[in-house]
């Protein structure tokens, strides 16, 4: 598993919170402002849990391009509506700026909006807030327009793959070189963990450039498949994947920035917001200095770590990943053959030049309009050239193995038209899990289907079985 995955299925109850806050569902009482009604008897203050709830009247959130969408709302605490709620909705294409907005008083009943259709393949949202005790509460729904005929506007560069190509033989000049350092404190009884360094690319002038991760192994003589994860955007530490090792696969989880994964949580944090803030658009007007080579090339150096060991079993090498991790699964699966399978979740990078074409773009956002009329000083005609080189769609078209992807409505970073985009793109075999109602997270459930599928494709035990 990633380590959000492992984070979130870990978690006690209590820790859960700012997760529900993003579905505007917390906990709230009586702070002075208006109190939550009706109140039982004797009782001098309700505390209940307020849900925005908010529904489109297809229970698959589906509909074909002209077909008419209505959204249901309600407000409810301990499952029953509350009085006296005003709403304000806002309604219109995902990211874009709505094009129906209102206040109203919310009947106790619940309210329906006639939100209209879409002419084209895409998505239709409905944001509702409210305020409830002093507090303020957010729900939506994004309903889906035929979105198996979503195109990307990403364009394809002719000589794409002679780039990529020509990356990949400059990557084999540069030595492995590994070096793996025993962590003792983090094996347990049949797993041996590493901290691992390995070689990759660099610009040509200075020290050598490395790529570091946490490898896992079975302590067990014999041969195994092996998994590498990839991470999510961020600048962080990383622990390893000893449950997947334990079940009998070797495993890599690796840092995409070319430092130590088992630094102090303080040298992250500074580097996050000093020297690495803003990573994703660093020489964004150079595809031969993008930031994202690198990265790119060295999740190819860390199959070549793990192809190389001794006990891997010669045929099996999957590739996981979610947001930027999902992007970086597909990039990889795309470029390097040894792959026989990936796990994409809520993939990033996806179709950016959309914010071009009125259209949701996927994280990082580089050419958003953050204010309306005011282009992004990014739109370069250089910085726009060069994310063709680099856009996850490009990468979905070459895609020749098996794959899982997952990612839900609801999502704001990684909008689920950009995921669309890609998807569309892939004509492998590819199964798809959608999360109707989830933004940007994970789910216990959501990790465990896609964990299931890792483990069937590499002919492991399944957890629980």
């Amino acid at each position: 598993m990633d380590e959000l995955t492992q984070n979130l299925m870990s978690m006690k109850p209590n820790t859960l919170l700012p997760f529900l806050l993003i579905t505007g569902s917390v906990l709230a009482g009586n702070d002075g402002a208006a109190p939550i009604s009706p109140l039982p008897p004797q009782a001098t203050v309700r505390i209940a849990t307020v849900d925005v709830r908010v529904v489109p009247d297809h229970r698959d959130w589906t509909y074909r391009v002209g077909e008419p969408v209505r959204f249901s709302i309600s407000v409810v605490a301990d499952g029953t509506p509350i009085d006296n709620v005003v709403v304000h909705y806002k309604i219109g294409p995902e990211i874009m700026a709505p094009t129906l907005e209102e206040t109203v008083d919310l009947p106790i009943e619940g309210l329906t909006v006639e939100a209209g259709t879409m002419g084209e393949p895409g998505f239709l949202r409905c944001e509702v807030s409210t305020e409830v005790a002093g507090r303020t509460y957010k729900g939506l729904a994004t309903a889906a327009f035929s979105p198996e005929l979503i195109e990307p506007t990403q364009t394809e560069p002719e000589d794409f793959d002679a780039f990529w190509e020509a990356g990949k033989a400059a990557l084999a000049k540069a030595p492995i070189e590994p070096r793996l350092t025993l962590l003792p404190e983090a094996c347990t009884d049949n797993v041996n963990v590493f901290h691992v360094r390995i070689r990759t690319i660099d610009p040509g002038w200075g020290p050598p450039a490395y790529v570091f991760g946490i490898y896992c192994e079975p302590k067990k003589p014999g041969l195994y498949p092996a998994v590498l994860r990839v991470p999510g955007a961020g600048v962080r530490p990383y622990g390893g994947d000893t449950a997947t090792a334990a079940a009998g696969a070797l495993t890599l989880t690796i840092g995409i920035h070319g430092l130590p994964v088992n630094l102090p949580q303080e040298v992250y944090d500074a580097l996050g917001s000093g020297a690495l803030n803003g990573y994703a658009t660093a020489n964004l007007d150079n595809r031969d200095r993008y930031y994202y080579r690198r990265v790119f090339l060295s999740c190819l150096r860390a199959n070549d770590f793990l192809t190389g060991r001794d006990n891997w079993d010669g045929e099996h090498l999957v590739v996981a990943g979610g947001s930027q991790g999902g992007q970086l699964a597909i990039v990889t699966a795309a470029l390097d053959p040894r792959v026989t399978g990936l796990s994409s979740i809520h993939p990033a990078y996806c179709d950016v030049t959309g914010a071009l074409h009125g259209r949701a773009d996927g994280f990082p956002f580089m050419f958003r309009q953050w204010t309306p009329g005011v282009p992004s000083d990014q739109a370069t005609p250089e910085k726009i050239a060069t994310t063709a080189y680099y856009d996850t769609v490009n990468f979905a078209r070459r895609i020749k193995v098996p794959g899982y992807y997952s990612w839900g409505y609801n999502d704001v970073t990684c909008p689920p038209t950009t995921c669309y985009a890609a998807y569309n793109q892939i004509t492998a075999q590819k199964e798809l899990g959608l999360t109707l109602e989830l933004g940007h997270e994970y789910t216990p459930e959501q990790a465990a289907v896609s964990e299931a599928w890792i483990r069937r494709h590499l002919g492991l035990a399944e957890t629980g079985s």
